[in-house]
């Protein structure tokens, strides 16, 4: 075992002298040294309740024979460091969790790992840092939240906090009615109770493998997710004895998998980013047009916030992920002989689901529609592709055309448009937010809910070589490659150009000649970097790579 190096022999006396220290006993010291890596924090309502989450899987872990060691990682609340520069770190911290883990693991040698998270960037973080070590592995999240309530309609982050600003800004509700909806929007701990990034990177980790069936949908508040996290303690030293690693599971096919499953729930566009980013470190070649030619085969049958009004737990009581799988399984679009943490294969997880309300999981035969939830878009606007949640987009703007209103960073868009300068029928463009550009590749929450919420989001395009949130809604066509910094023709977009979106035909265009782009390229100007010095970020910018390849941080 990798522990031996730290508490066996005559050598390492020294070593188990600073064990004994903290009331570890010879006996802990035999068995194998389990890693709880525990997100747990006291920002983050997702991760709030964690530390009685990892006390479930340490108990877990003692009872299936090991040494349970919690240590934690840091955590980012995406909703907290939404429009203002503390998100420029969202994006940019999963790598920071990733190699936390690396160093810790390593530094003092256990011998596997239960990793705790919850949230956006947590969750790939910590899948990355599992592919990369690959000793055995296994992942439980800390569950959704419950939906809000207010005057009898179900809310959650969005469609009630997020959208009441844009809906307050233009007089359409007042103080006090935004008031009450922020302090009924969030009514439990867990992750934002929508098919946000968060909720759909935990039902993700089902179909990858890295999870234990019902890891997506028990809620954060329910003795279930308790129940579900000592099994995880359980199963981890199951693992360690069949010494099953994680790239035994994150084969070519999981990565199939998990996105046929995000295109029939039609999950996140940020799961392009962090499924490109998890195979990379696995050693998995998978190209960005895997996902759109998935997309083509695979329906959306699921329509959760912010794309319709179910939740996590109306998922969670029509079946789960479970239900979903099995109906894909059915037809043949998942590969069920892929290995699972459970040591069984995904086919053996998922025998005895069933679909418990065919309206929140529609049958295959009667989808919501007949592609998948993300498209994959490219043309002279983005030649190395853009992303869009076609799911959560209205038919008439799947088509659509109109100016450009070019903005420099998200901070000018979102005064625009609180500032009632935004016309229906407008394509918004904001622009050097990329992950070197902005840098870390914010997300765009405030001005695309800011939309929702003045009922503009029918009317209006929003494009952007950073990125958005799941909780994104409208014609929001994000990742957009290569970023304004890198020289990509977005950077050469001006007021009044006209942008052609045709998302059938996964086309997104800049109508100019070939001509006039070369010579506006010709012409461009590098602008100075907006983050200098000796930060995180300088560092981050200097290495990070496009958004068609998972903006992961590669060493030059």
């Amino acid at each position: 075992m990798n522990s031996h190096q730290v508490t066996q022999g005559m050598a390492r006396a020294p070593h188990r002298s600073l064990f004994y220290a903290m009331g570890y006993t010879e006996e802990d010291l035999q068995k194998p040294l389990v890693a709880v890596v525990s997100a747990h924090n006291e920002i983050i309502p997702g991760h709030f309740h964690l530390d009685k989450v990892a006390q479930a899987v340490k108990l877990g872990i003692a009872a299936g024979g090991g040494t349970p060691v919690e240590f934690p990682v840091i955590g980012i609340c995406d909703g907290i460091a939404m429009n203002h520069s503390g998100m420029k770190y969202s994006l940019a911290s999963r790598e920071l969790i990733a190699d936390s883990i690396e160093a810790m693991m390593i530094g003092h040698q256990f011998d596997a790992m239960v990793l705790i998270g919850n949230c956006d960037k947590i969750v790939p973080g910590m899948l990355m840092a599992a592919a990369r070590l690959n000793v055995p592995a296994l992942y439980v999240g800390g569950g959704p939240m419950l939906p809000g309530s207010y005057r009898g309609e179900n809310i959650d982050l969005i469609s009630g906090a997020f959208e009441a600003v844009g809906a307050c800004a233009q007089g359409k509700i007042g103080e006090d009615t935004l008031r009450e909806m922020e302090q009924k929007a969030c009514p439990s701990c867990g992750s934002c109770a929508g098919l946000f990034t968060a909720n759909t990177m935990n039902c993700l980790a089902e179909a990858l493998g890295m999870g234990l069936p019902g890891n997506g949908t028990i809620p954060a508040p329910y003795g279930q997710r308790l129940a579900l996290a000592k099994k995880a303690g359980q199963q981890i030293m199951a693992l360690v004895k069949k010494n099953l690693r994680p790239r035994d599971i994150l084969t070519l096919q999981a990565f199939r998998n998990a996105i046929t499953l995000d295109m029939a729930i039609g999950g996140s566009t940020n799961t392009v980013l962090h499924l490109l980013a998890i195979a990379y470190e696995a050693d998995v070649e998978l190209p960005l047009e895997t996902f759109d030619e998935i997309s083509s085969k695979v329906p959306n049958i699921t329509k959760l916030s912010p794309a319709g009004k179910d939740y996590l737990i109306t998922l969670h009581e029509a079946g789960g992920i479970s239900a979903v799988l099995k109906q894909l399984a059915e037809v043949g679009l998942l590969a069920g002989d892929q290995l699972t943490v459970t040591g069984k294969t995904l086919s053996e997880n998922i025998a005895g689901a069933e679909v418990l309300d065919a309206r929140v999981i529609r049958p295959l035969a009667n989808p919501y529609l007949q592609e998948g939830g993300i498209a994959i878009l490219r043309g002279n606007l983005a030649p190395d592709g853009a992303v869009v949640k076609q799911s959560a987009v209205v038919p008439e703007m799947r088509v659509h055309e109109g100016p450009a209103r070019v903005f420099e960073s998200e901070e000018e868009a979102f005064a625009a448009i609180m500032g009632g300068k935004i016309n229906k029928g407008d394509v918004i463009v904001i622009r050097y937010e990329g992950p070197k550009g902005g840098p870390g590749m914010r997300e765009m929450l405030s001005p695309t809910a800011a939309l929702g919420g003045m009922g503009l989001d029918k009317d209006v395009a929003l494009i952007t070589d950073g990125r958005f949130s799941g909780g994104t809604r409208g014609a929001a066509i994000g990742h957009v490659s290569p970023e304004a910094a890198e020289k990509g023709p977005i950077a050469i977009v001006q007021e009044g150009d006209i942008i052609q979106i045709n998302m059938p035909e996964r086309q997104l265009n800049l109508k100019l000649s070939e001509a006039e782009i070369a010579q506006r390229l010709q012409k461009w100007q590098k602008p100075e970097p907006k983050v200098t010095g000796k930060s995180y970020l300088a560092r981050y910018a200097s290495l990070v790579t496009s958004a068609s390849t998972g903006a992961v941080v590669k060493v030059k």
